[in-house]
């Protein structure tokens, strides 16, 4: 088989892994130029994760690189705790960077896989045979399917499913994370400062104290913005948090440096198919919530599944894609309805942030919270797939 796949962040790696491990070779396209070095912490909880991890080959990788992510804890602007949530809730039972998963996961691919990077797919024709992909630098090619692992504005959605606006829907959020010198000796267990609408947070990198992170939450209509635009991003960022205390003004300072940063909406994926011909969309492109804290790990489950399902079915794709949908429909389903980690983290008024903070200060309440997100995390049952 010839597979295209679309997006070197974490589920296209994910997939082209797990393919290669049945000596299935892959392309994978990439718009960025290299592999990003920016990004927030992710996490993976309960024994479906970890036995995913396992069988794609890197679990003791990440293990060997893991940030062991404190408690997450709430302040006023004089830096007097609000709340504090617990280890587990926030690292899961493993905790890294979202480059160093990517990284992982691409370097595990690559006996496997080709990476074009600095490319992007412009044309998408299906035809009895495969599918005739057009590229903006590269020469045109004919794969046998097309996996669109590129995230919330995946290029392979808008060609094959129709235009964006059809399945995200902007829940009235943005989320801005880079890194930072730690010019104030931050600790590792993340901040977070809130007034109504807006959230700081900033902690220490667990294995360089000389550097930090800074992740901002803030609300805002859905404009048209460029997500390359460095400049629009940072005066987005610079106008929502203006005359915010607390170290607001430091952390905003360091921006005039930053080259490279995480910049999106905070938005929901809904798409009614995820699979049309020859062509499937994987992770974020079909069913993400930005932030939505298992979409990491449901992507490198739905990852494990399609490679699976194809292994199953000997290429098969109408038997394969089927199969797919239909054990990772529900999966994906639970956790995404009705998650707005925007509220979660930056609630819209003063009220509603009173209420969070009360209700987080309370012990039930957190362990409900722990509890609640081990379980959807294992709630799937997974076949033992066939080996290459």
């Amino acid at each position: 088989m010839q597979i295209l796949i679309s997006g070197a962040g974490v589920a296209g790696p994910a997939v082209a892994t797990a393919l290669g491990r049945r000596g299935v070779e892959v392309t994978v396209v990439e718009a960025a130029a290299k592999l990003r070095t920016s990004g927030f912490a992710v996490d993976f909880r309960g024994e479906t994760h970890m036995s995913v991890l396992r069988e794609l080959g890197v679990l003791d990788e990440l293990k060997a690189v893991q940030t062991h992510g404190g408690a997450m804890q709430a302040v006023d602007e004089h830096g007097t705790e609000i709340f504090r949530l617990p280890e587990e809730f926030a690292g899961g039972d493993v905790e890294v960077r979202r480059s160093d998963l990517s990284r992982i996961l691409y370097e595990r691919s690559l006996e496997h896989a080709d990476y074009l990077f600095g490319d992007t797919i412009t044309g998408l024709t299906e035809a009895a045979d495969g599918v005739r992909v057009d590229f903006a630098r590269a020469e045109s090619q004919t794969f046998d399917m097309v996996i669109g692992a590129d995230g919330m504005h995946s290029a392979v959605r808008r060609l094959a499913f129709g235009p964006e606006r059809d399945y995200v829907k902007h829940l009235g959020y943005y989320i801005a994370g880079w890194d930072l010198p730690n010019g104030h000796g931050y600790g590792t267990t993340p901040m977070q400062y809130n007034v109504p609408g807006r959230m700081a947070s900033v902690s220490a990198d667990s294995r360089d104290p000389d550097r930090a992170g800074a992740l901002f939450v803030f609300t805002g209509p859905s404009v048209d913005v460029d997500w390359r635009d460095l400049g629009r991003q940072k005066s987005m960022i610079a106008d929502a948090f203006g005359g915010m205390r607390w170290h607001v003004p430091y952390l905003l300072d360091t921006l005039r440096d930053v080259d490279e940063m995480y910049f999106d909406s905070i938005s929901r994926v809904r798409v009614p198919e995820w699979t049309k011909g020859r062509i499937a969309l994987l992770g974020d492109a079909a069913w993400g919530v930005t932030l939505g804290g298992m979409g990491v790990g449901t992507g490198v489950v739905g990852a494990y599944v399609l490679a699976g399902e194809l292994a199953l079915a000997r290429g098969d794709h109408r038997v394969a894609f089927s199969a797919y949908e239909q054990r990772m429909r529900a999966y994906a389903g639970r956790w995404q309805k009705g998650a707005s980690p925007g509220q979660f983290l930056a609630p819209s008024n003063a009220a509603l942030l009173w209420l969070r903070n009360a209700m987080f200060r309370t012990r039930a309440v957190q362990k409900m919270m722990v509890a609640g997100t081990t379980k959807l995390a294992n709630d799937v049952e997974l076949p033992a797939y066939p080996a290459a």
